[in-house]
């Protein structure tokens, strides 16, 4: 029920302001396709809002039983003693 109550608020709300800028109801075809995309827009600016206002990711350090996502380079070369062969 709370989906088909906040759809006639938003319905209404459109309303007025349809009627505070005297464009007529149902409204002509390239007025409606630029509100259809005004919606659009809204829709998407709010997550990017959140993600850039909100707090950074938590990010781990790879534990011991989890391989790094980094390749481990080789190890150093052994240093032999003089008079020993190499």
């Amino acid at each position: 029920m709370r989906p088909y109550l906040v759809s006639l608020g938003a319905g209404i709300l459109v309303g007025v302001v349809y009627a505070l800028l005297k464009v007529r109801s149902p409204a002509p075809p390239v007025v409606a396709l630029v509100g259809l995309l005004g919606i659009l827009i809204g829709e998407q600016l709010v997550p990017v809002a959140k993600r850039l206002l909100g707090p950074p990711p938590v990010t781990t350090a790879a534990s011991p039983s989890q391989p790094s996502a980094e390749p481990s380079a080789p190890p150093p070369p052994a240093k032999s003693e003089p008079g020993e062969p190499q």
